[in-house]
């Protein structure tokens, strides 16, 4: 039951955003809100700013995600007993942790353009449904997910930026 809520309010968080931001292309990061500063003013910064810019965002992000990762492995029961009062079954968390080291190793590495763009699309996905099931819940932890949202989309908007040069 608290599953298909979960599923629920995702889907109502698609689409919402759907028809706030009018996708214009699927899974476009692009589209989507970052502080308009960064984004409108990211062509004007010198190549050195968007490095520092997208490294930091991208070493930030890969702390986290290193450390969600290893704390699955390491502390396995408490996370399991954590999906499950956010209505996720327990056999997500090795599979996750999998994906979230892969994801990281995929960004950092850049062995494949397309690799790359699925580890932050499968990181954007895990961070929206962070977001819907911690605010659900209403325990209060969905900071967290907004915060690993926007270094997620900073360190997008700027590889982007430094791959076009």
């Amino acid at each position: 039951n608290s599953l298909k809520l979960a599923i629920r309010s995702f889907y109502r968080i698609i689409f919402r955003l759907s028809r706030v931001f009018i996708l214009r292309r699927v899974l476009s990061f692009h589209s989507i809100f970052v502080p308009t500063l960064i984004i409108k003013n990211s062509t004007n910064m010198s190549q050195r700013t968007v490095k520092i810019i997208y490294y930091t965002a991208t070493s930030l992000l890969s702390a986290l995600m290193l450390s969600s990762g290893v704390s699955y492995f390491l502390n396995h029961a408490a996370v399991a007993e954590s999906f499950s009062t956010l209505g996720y079954p327990a056999h997500l968390v090795y599979p996750l942790a999998i994906a979230k080291l892969l994801g990281i190793v995929a960004i950092w590495t850049k062995l494949s353009n397309t690799l790359k763009e699925w580890a932050y699309a499968g990181f954007f996905f895990d961070f929206l449904i962070a977001f819907a099931a911690h605010f659900y819940a209403g325990d209060g932890e969905f900071v967290g997910a907004l915060v690993a949202m926007l270094l997620l989309l900073v360190s997008y908007r700027f590889e982007k930026s430094l791959s076009a040069v």
